[in-house]
Parts: C-alpha cells; structure tokens; sequence
C-alpha cells in the first residue's frame, strides 16, 4: 500500500492526524495550532465541556498569560461562549453528532480540492445565528473533513484506497 497522502498534509508533522481547536486556526496555519494541541488540553481542562462553560473572569486571565496556547482574548471567549452553545445544541437534537449529521441526511459528502461548500456554508450561518463565534464557512468546512462528514482524500491518496469501501 502506497503512504502517498493528499497535498495538504504534511508528513512531517506527527501532529497532523488530530484536526481540532478549529476556531483557533482563524487567521493562522493548522500546524500552529496542531503543534499546541497539548498544552490546550492542559489550559482547558481536557476539553471537559462542563468546566469549560463554567469559566469565569478569573480562569480567562489565566488564559490569556498563558504562553503556550494562542492568547487571542477573542477566541478565548468565544471557545467558552461556543460551549455553552453547543451544549444547547446536544439537548435540542440529544447529540452534537444528530445536529451536523442533519444538514446531509446521514450521507457523506465527497469532494475535493475545495475549502468551503454550499454544506458548510449553511451550517456556518446557523451556527452564527445561534450565537457562536469563530465559526466561518472554511472553518466549518475543515470541521466537517476532519469528523467524516466531507471525504476530500485525493485518489493518490492511500486513505482515499480506504474509503473506497464507505
């Protein structure tokens, strides 16, 4: 099996296989925030969206001092504020999952060489209405790819061989 991977991956970043923290890509490269993916982890209490909701003033200078994750005070309010959101999306459709997975009835979505869709585009601007920030159509789009709902391997690519079977 070829190790042949699409053109936007580097293969010299370990790091790269774990897209998260999309809202704090805006404005800077996906390895910037990849290569602090740890030290997020850390400063936000493993992601545990109940602690991360209950973030006070107190906990946000911390943030914000804390030189090992992007100190954007923007982004840091909006990932607090986006959690509460999002919670109040789980108990609407019982999973976040139910949520994305509704704008496609289930299926997957394949395609290539694109960076935003009438998909994304759609989520975006419901997300945005429910008040969460940081939450742009390229933003989304990259979501999408890195959960499974957008299939954008290229056919060089050996994940693309994989997902052939889908």
């Amino acid at each position: 099996m070829s190790d042949k991977r699409c053109k936007w991956c580097n293969l010299k970043n370990e790091k790269y296989e774990m897209i998260i923290l999309e809202s704090f890509q805006a404005g800077l490269s996906w390895e910037c925030v990849l290569n602090k993916r740890e030290d997020f982890r850390k400063a936000f209490d493993n992601f545990e969206i109940d602690k991360v909701c209950s973030y006070d003033d107190k906990k946000l200078q911390e943030l914000l001092k804390n030189e090992n994750i992007i100190r954007n005070k923007l982004k840091i309010n909006a990932a607090i504020n986006n959690s509460k959101i999002f919670k109040e999306i789980q108990k609407e459709y019982k999973t976040f999952s139910n949520y994305i997975w509704s704008f496609t009835d289930n299926k997957v979505i394949y395609e290539v060489d694109k960076t935003s869709s009438e998909l994304s585009d759609t989520i975006s601007k419901d997300l945005q209405k429910r008040g969460m920030k940081f939450v742009g159509t390229t933003i989304i789009y990259s979501y999408l790819q890195a959960i499974g709902v957008v299939y954008s391997h290229e056919k060089e690519c050996f994940m693309y061989k994989q997902g052939e079977n889908k």
